[in-house]
């Protein structure tokens, strides 16, 4: 009950039995004069209207503590909604826990960085939303200090973050928790690692352009001479010399790929139907074995681009892919346009270790036997070349590579 309520009632109270005690007088007096019975009248009106002034008064005094409190509730309200606005607004993750580390609080962002839902968090112990290592830092204390840590989202998604752990506190000073404040650091990381690999690849292409061209040099004169032994030689040692000859064209392969992807960039732009090249490139790569194609290629508008390097580069995903499925898959190619133009080729093979990820796009980096380990680091090339990225997503079902190009590249109408 409010303050000013039970003041009122207290006072009503004492009023009460100030009147019937006069009221009591009254009757005890009713066989006196009747100058004395109006003079007990009188005492007794007046008492009335004290009392009817006091009752007044304290419902005026009411009112304005209703009105006060109500004005104070208002600023407190909107003090809190402000807040929540500001806690909503940050482009960073934001989660509160208590002092048993029960999740408090949690913000839009952090439930679309760490891809869960607030209402299913709150009330809940850490550990049944969150993942590792996210789970170490919080149990681990507060004042972790700026921490930047790999994460795997419910979803599978891998994902950076750049986070700090400290303690909560009222508005004495007492710690009643701790909060987490974290950042989406992933395109940051992903912006990072594609500058150090073009500056990598740029200055082994340049290293490298002599060294291929010396190679070719006696790789020309071996092939010459073998051809002559093969004319001269007997029968028997022909098909060492045949052998000599299919090496020689898998080195000359290798350095004309090499030189390839060590030339500097001279793009030939051209307009090029981006949906129309790359059904081009599934009817000339992909076979009639046992892979399936599911081509979901959208109407996309054409683009400026070297068409021969675009063609290579998507002929090269689809081989891979092809590869990927001895025996048999299934192959996805789409094409779609949303921030960007997209291109990705998906398989349903054996997918790319975590630890060799990373090194896909380096030279001479291959996992197959007979290949030269330039075919993605060319591609690479050709799609940075062109302002754009490329980006790999594996797992045991099989990889989806996908080649992003820039829209200032559409042809406008």
């Amino acid at each position: 009950m409010p303050q000013a309520a039970l003041t009122y009632l207290a006072l009503s109270l004492v009023f009460i039995v100030i009147l019937l005690f006069y009221v009591n007088r009254v009757v005890s007096r009713l066989k006196k004069s009747d100058d004395d019975m109006k003079k007990d009248t009188t005492e007794v009106g007046f008492v009335v209207d004290t009392f009817h002034d006091l009752v007044n008064t304290l419902k005026e005094k009411e009112r304005e503590l209703e009105t006060l409190k109500k004005k104070a509730e208002e600023r407190a309200s909107a003090i809190e909604t402000y807040n929540e606005d500001i806690l909503q607004s940050v482009p960073s993750g934001v989660v509160s826990f208590d002092e048993g580390l029960t999740i408090t609080k949690m913000n839009s962002a952090a439930e679309k960085i760490l891809g869960i839902r607030e209402i299913e968090c709150v009330g809940k112990p850490y550990y049944e939303h969150i993942n590792s290592p996210l789970t170490e830092y919080i149990r681990g204390g507060a004042n972790t200090g700026r921490t930047e840590t790999s994460y795997l989202t419910g979803s599978g998604k891998r994902i950076w973050l750049g986070l700090n752990i400290s303690p909560l506190k009222d508005s004495s000073g007492k710690t009643i928790g701790r909060i987490l404040v974290f950042t989406d650091l992933t395109e940051l990381k992903a912006y990072q690692t594609r500058t150090e690999l073009r500056e990598r690849l740029s200055n082994l292409g340049e290293m490298s352009a002599g060294i291929a061209h010396e190679l070719r040099n006696p790789m020309a004169v071996i092939s010459g001479y073998t051809k002559i032994l093969s004319k001269k030689i007997d029968v028997s040692l022909l098909s060492a010399v045949e052998a000599i000859s299919k090496e020689i064209a898998v080195m000359d392969r290798i350095i004309t790929d090499f030189l390839a992807f060590a030339k500097p960039d001279e793009l030939v732009p051209a307009r090029v139907d981006i949906a129309g090249l790359v059904r081009e490139c599934i009817d000339s790569t992909v076979g009639h074995g046992p892979i399936k194609v599911v081509a979901e290629i959208d109407a996309v508008p054409p683009v400026t681009a070297d068409e021969v390097l675009i063609r290579q580069s998507i002929c090269n995903l689809l081989g891979n892919a092809v590869d990927s499925m001895k025996d048999g898959g299934v192959l996805t190619v789409k094409v779609r346009l949303q921030d960007t133009l997209l291109i990705s080729v998906s398989d349903t093979g054996h997918g790319i270790p975590g630890g060799i990820a990373d090194k896909i796009y380096l030279p001479f980096f291959t996992t197959k036997e007979r290949g030269t380990g330039l075919g993605l680091s060319i591609v690479h090339k050709v799609v940075v070349s062109h302002g754009g990225s490329i980006s790999l997503s594996t797992g045991d079902t099989g990889s989806t590579f996908t080649i992003s190009l820039p829209k200032s590249l559409i042809v406008s109408v």
